[in-house]
């Protein structure tokens, strides 16, 4: 999985933080410098651009999908669930996709370079950092968000190595994102995941767990030919069926990114 970085621009911070940006510049990412804590990556703008694309844009074959429009109306308030430093949920604001973001993370070091991501974009007010566990914050947030988006983990604890900086970021357990997710997102909500294709079947018997059933769902592949990397799902409570499953996204073609990721990744 590649990073999303525009390169260290000088900036300092108590947190050794990197000032980087998204979207050719019109979006400011503070992150930690390589190393010192986990770092932005696509699958983050892919999951934003999934919740706030809810739906086919075109009906024509090969057509690309507008990045930067939301097909719905906008979520009166979207919960990111480990936002770390908050990518996804600005990536909504600039999408138009969410009136209002509320980002959980439990650590110190992401949680306050979130917060500074909201003020240095001037969306201070239209954002809130909420530092805690995501189980604790759910309890307490219930049925508060009409949409939820989550870039969980996707290494359970026990089942492989990650670096020691970046061990609560990349190391934990799925049902407690999705638990927390069915909390806040009510009846209602919509609930948007990015998981390793690989345990797409774990991720579906979690949601139903939860009484959350997939209602939508796109792979999404490096190269043409390459099995799929990770997969988007959305889901709401209710009933099950209903499935739509969209055509994959390619990230990579010969040229280089794909038209769909350029314009993603450009936001024009």
């Amino acid at each position: 999985m590649a990073t999303v970085s525009g390169g260290a621009l000088g900036e300092s911070s108590p947190f050794d933080a990197t000032q980087d940006a998204l979207f050719g510049g019109s979006l400011v990412l503070f992150q930690p410098r390589r190393g010192a804590g986990y770092r932005t990556n696509v699958d983050a703008l892919l999951l934003a651009w999934f919740a706030a694309t809810p739906w086919p844009v075109s009906s024509e074959p090969g057509a690309v999908a507008p990045a930067m429009r939301c097909a719905n109306m906008p979520a009166a308030t979207a919960f990111d669930l480990g936002a770390g430093v908050g990518a996804v949920g600005l990536a909504l604001l600039r999408f138009g996709a969410a009136q209002r973001v509320v980002l959980v993370e439990i650590d110190e070091q992401p949680a306050a370079l979130a917060r500074r991501n909201l003020d240095v974009n001037g969306w201070a007010d239209r954002g809130e950092v909420v530092r805690g566990d995501v189980r604790d914050v759910a309890r307490s947030r219930r049925g508060e968000a009409s949409l939820v988006v989550c870039n969980p983990p996707y290494t359970a604890p026990g089942r492989g190595r990650v670096p020691v900086a970046e061990a609560t970021a990349r190391c934990g357990e799925l049902s407690a994102f999705v638990h927390g997710a069915r909390q806040v997102a009510g009846k209602r909500g919509r609930v948007c995941f990015v998981y390793r294709a690989q345990e797409l079947g774990t991720m579906l018997e979690t949601l139903a767990n939860e009484g959350l059933h997939a209602k939508r769902m796109r792979f999404v592949h490096g190269t043409p030919n390459a099995p799929a990397r990770v997969v988007l799902v959305e889901a709401q409570a209710g009933r099950p069926g209903g499935l739509f499953v969209m055509p994959p996204l390619v990230e990579r073609d010969g040229e280089g990114y794909s038209p769909e990721m350029q314009s993603l990744l450009s936001n024009e």
